[in-house]
């Protein structure tokens, strides 16, 4: 008897022997049943209208910002915002002349911004109670507090960011981790493996939307890029609608020059625990072939910093078909066009591993985790000339240290 059978029948049994309680004070066995029910959905009264998560920063430009969050029903939803606590401007989302609705996860994209220049925002849903072809019905309105952030200068001259890496489905670590730091920052960058796989929405709200929103990121923007372990379960693939970009890609910041690879799975593609149903090699050949017009462009050449951040490191990591193809793709790229600094996780064992001739010419650093005593982070602070990476212990020791000087 499958599961469910057995869920159904003993539910059903359970009103039965309601209903036969029922008729020993006088109620018929149907007339029972029927109150059982009628008290069962009495009981289950639907959540109150809400947010199911708070607002969160995502892709910052000194003129733009997109601002996310999700609401527990389909919703209407807008941002208010201005230079001010008078707020005064309203953005929503359309595209194709349609506006965003009857949606629970949102995304506004604010621009004309000015760079280098404080805002003010808070962000309004407004329930769809029945959508008609001919008739919309609109419910409560609910608004967040008000939160400000600060865009981007056009040329800044330094750039601090922090990075979280293999937190697998420890919510807790991240507020954690983020009040280690004391310093001032612009963005956090989650290096993979947040999640142990992905199961559904509300994973990714309670386990990473949450308690990011409520420690850091409704004020300050935070990047994302998968780890081996967000490739896999059955929400793998609807993981990347909660953020405002792609897994790799490249981004300059004052004078650091970030590029951001996705290593993808650490097994063979034909392992059985796929199904045949991955394709990494090729995807990483492709951005190895990406990578190779992405060293030819002026951003990349005249940066005083070249950083690459990807989760699996191609050093340190063990002989497994994953780290082994960064190794033979990436390896030979990274020496030809001289990165400074990379930054990985995936291995759970932290560490500083200084240049090697003949292998790597720069630092790769490698964040810790998941568990207690092991998780880590990485403070960067980038100037002109100057380059200074720390990485805490969870209890706030200093287990590691990069200093660099500009070659360029």
């Amino acid at each position: 008897m499958s599961e469910k059978h057995v869920t159904d029948r003993r539910n059903f049994l359970g009103t039965l022997t309601k209903a036969g309680i029922m008729g020993s004070i006088g109620l018929t066995p149907l007339a029972a049943a029927a109150k059982a029910v009628t008290d069962t959905e009495a009981a289950i009264e639907p959540a109150a209208y809400a947010f199911a998560c708070p607002p969160y920063l995502q892709n910052p430009e000194p003129t733009a910002v997109t601002i996310m969050w999700m609401s527990n029903r389909p919703s209407y939803a807008w941002v208010e915002h201005g230079e001010t606590e008078t707020l005064g401007k309203t953005a929503h989302h359309s595209e194709g002349g349609i506006v965003d609705s009857y949606n629970t996860l949102h995304r506004v994209r604010l621009e004309n911004l000015q760079p280098d220049t404080t805002y003010y925002y808070c962000v309004k849903s407004k329930e769809i109670a029945d959508f008609q072809p001919y008739k919309l019905t609109y419910g409560e309105t609910i608004s967040s507090q008000m939160f400000s952030f600060k865009t981007p200068a056009r040329k800044p001259q330094e750039v601090s960011w922090l990075v979280l890496n293999d937190i697998h489905d420890r919510p807790q670590s991240i507020p954690h981790l983020v009040g280690l730091n004391k310093d001032p920052y612009d963005f956090v960058f989650f290096n993979g493996d947040i999640f142990d796989y992905q199961t559904d929405e509300k994973q990714i709200i309670d386990h990473l939307l949450q308690p990011a929103g409520q420690a850091f990121a409704s004020v300050k923007p935070f990047i994302f890029t998968r780890g081996n372990h967000e490739t896999r379960g059955k929400f793998r693939r609807e993981l990347g609608n909660y953020f405002d970009g792609p897994y790799y890609f490249t981004k300059t910041w004052g004078p650091v020059h970030f590029t951001v690879i996705d290593t993808g799975e650490d097994k063979t593609d034909d392992h059985p625990v796929y199904a045949g149903i991955v394709d990494f090699d090729k995807y990483r050949e492709q951005q190895a072939e990406w990578f190779q017009k992405v060293v030819q462009t002026p951003e990349f050449k005249k940066a005083p910093f070249r950083v690459v951040m990807m989760h699996i490191p191609h050093y340190y990591s063990g002989d497994w078909h994953g780290p082994m193809e960064c190794r033979r793709l990436f390896a030979p790229l990274f020496e030809k066009h001289k990165i400074d600094l990379f930054l990985a996780g995936h291995t759970h064992r932290y560490g500083v591993h200084q240049p090697v001739a003949g292998q790597h010419a720069y630092p790769i650093v490698i964040g810790g985790g998941p568990k207690d005593g092991n998780r880590t982070l990485i403070k960067v602070k980038a100037m002109n000339k100057d380059l200074n990476l720390v990485m805490l212990k969870d209890d706030g020791t200093e287990v590691g240290k990069v200093d660099l000087r500009s070659k360029r």
